[in-house]
C-alpha cells in the first residue's frame, strides 16, 4: 500500500484521525495573480481542460500556480513534485508525491514538508482526500522526526481547475467545507501563500 491507494475512510481510519468539516479559509485575504502567472493560465488552462488530462492540468495549470507562491514567497520556500516521501512503508506512508512544498529554501534536499497538493485522479477532488491526507501525515512525521515544530500540516486536492484544502493538527484533520475554482485563483494563491508563510 502507497499514499495513493488510501481512500477518505481508509486514512481516517487506519491513521486515527477526528474530522471535522468546516469553513477554514474564508478570512485569508486573495492575492492578485502576476501578469507572468495571468498570461500563463490564459494561454494553459483552456488547453488543459480541453485536453482533458492530468499531465496537462499538471503542467498547464497546478505548476504555474505553485511557481507563483515560491515566487510570491522570494523563493525561501522548495516546490518538489514526483519526489518520493518514504516515512512508514508499514502502515503505507510511502510513494511518490504529486506536489510538496517546504518551508526550507533548500530544494536538493527535502526538509520541512508542509503542504502536500495532490492531483485528483479522473477530476474527482472527493477521491483524492485520502491520498493528501496520508501525505499530510507523512509529512506530520517527518517533521517530528526532524524536531520541526511546525502545529500545522496543510494539504490541497485539485482537479486544476477546481481547488479544496485541507489542514492537519495532532490527530485533527479538517477539510474545507469550500471548494474553489479556477476563475477564484487570487484566493487561491491567498490560501497557498498564508499557510506556507504561516
Amino acid at each position: 500500500m502507497s499514499y495513493k491507494d488510501f481512500r477518505l475512510e481508509d486514512a481516517i481510519d487506519r491513521l486515527q484521525l477526528r474530522l471535522v468539516e468546516r469553513a477554514l479559509f474564508r478570512d485569508i485575504p486573495a492575492r492578485e495573480p502576476s501578469a507572468w502567472l495571468a498570461e500563463a493560465l490564459r494561454e494553459g488552462a483552456p488547453l488543459a481542460l480541453s485536453l482533458g488530462n492530468e499531465k496537462a492540468r499538471s503542467e498547464l495549470i497546478i505548476a504555474p500556480v505553485l511557481l507563483e507562491v515560491r515566487r510570491v514567497l522570494l523563493h525561501k520556500v522548495s516546490l518538489f513534485t514526483g519526489i518520493e516521501l518514504d516515512v512508514d512503508a508499514s502502515i503505507g506512508l510511502n510513494g511518490v508525491c504529486d506536489w510538496l512544498l517546504s518551508r526550507s529554501p533548500e530544494q536538493i534536499l527535502l526538509r520541512a514538508p508542509v503542504v502536500a497538493v495532490v492531483e485528483a485522479k479522473q477530476e474527482n477532488i472527493r477521491g483524492g482526500l485520502g491520498q493528501c491526507v496520508a501525505e499530510m501525515v507523512a509529512a506530520q512525521r517527518f517533521n517530528e522526526r526532524a524536531k520541526l515544530s511546525f502545529p500545522r500540516v496543510y494539504g490541497a486536492v485539485t482537479t486544476g481547475d477546481n481547488w479544496r484544502f485541507l489542514s492537519l493538527e495532532g490527530d485533527g484533520l479538517s477539510i474545507d467545507v469550500d471548494e474553489y475554482q479556477l476563475p477564484e485563483i487570487a484566493k487561491v494563491l491567498g490560501i497557498f501563500v498564508a499557510i506556507v508563510a504561516e
